[in-house]
């Protein structure tokens, strides 16, 4: 069911509780209730694409902070980080993952999986992506995992202005919804991973295909890579290729499915 959920929610980012379960009584021929639909949606992390008075699970004692890139002109990397969470599927069970990526060039600096929605492994992309540069925002939702005082307070160490969607805004994050719907069906669709061990390895070779060599027509055609290293002012002091999160150090970080 979740699996169904997830592809229909990929294909209709607009798709609520009420539309979900009338799709999944049509297509499946499943009577369920809303109530189990609204649970799976949120054990997920999806939320549908739209405005509405509340978006996003957040934790009430955890600071929030205003958007800051509503109105602002992004005009050149690192001037903006996003970062979201997103379902990934399994031939058994699912596990989430994470990724940063820089706002102007869509360029993945950093992403992690985990089998639960517990802060750590979003604090290790966090810390990889900081090993290559720093922005001077950086944008999410107002979700736990980055709420949470860990992470907040990483970024303010750093000196890193926090930027996050308000309620209702569900499109402040867009690109970081398009980001997930390319690699979905792209890669995880396209595949049945046996164990998180075989995902990771397949998403570091997607993400390496997705920066090096896919072009974006909103990018003028230009990869994400060279969108970032073209565009970078310390590019001089910049590695040739900032790494990713390699399969073999997740492995040593990363809870997966056993």
């Amino acid at each position: 069911m979740m699996n169904f959920i997830d592809t229909e929610f990929t294909a209709h980012p607009f798709t609520g509780v009420p539309r979900m379960v009338e799709v999944i009584q049509r297509e499946k021929g499943i009577v369920i209730n809303h109530k189990r639909v609204r649970r799976l949606m949120r054990q997920m992390g999806l939320m549908a694409l739209y405005p509405k008075p509340r978006t996003t699970e957040s934790i009430i004692e955890h600071a929030k902070y205003p958007c800051l890139i509503r109105s602002l002109d992004i005009t050149g990397p690192d001037q903006v980080w996003c970062s979201d969470i997103t379902y990934i599927r399994m031939l058994h069970g699912f596990m989430y993952l994470v990724a940063i990526m820089d706002y102007f060039s869509r360029y993945v600096l950093s992403w992690a999986v985990s089998n639960s929605l517990e802060s750590l492994f979003c604090m290790d992309a966090l810390d990889e992506a900081l090993r290559s540069s720093h922005p001077e925002i950086f944008h999410s939702d107002q979700g736990c995992q980055y709420t949470c005082n860990e992470f907040t307070g990483e970024l303010i160490n750093h000196k890193i202005k926090i930027s996050m969607s308000g309620r209702g805004r569900c499109f402040d994050n867009v690109l970081a919804e398009r980001l997930w719907r390319t690699v979905k069906y792209e890669e995880v669709y396209l595949k049945e991973y046996s164990d998180g061990h075989e995902l990771i390895r397949s998403l570091q070779h997607y993400f390496e295909y997705y920066n090096d060599d896919r072009p974006h027509m909103s990018l003028d055609y230009q990869t994400p890579a060279e969108a970032y290293h073209q565009n970078r002012q310390s590019l001089r002091s910049a590695p040739a290729t900032p790494a990713l999160r390699k399969a073999t150090e997740l492995n040593t970080t990363l809870q997966l499915t056993p």
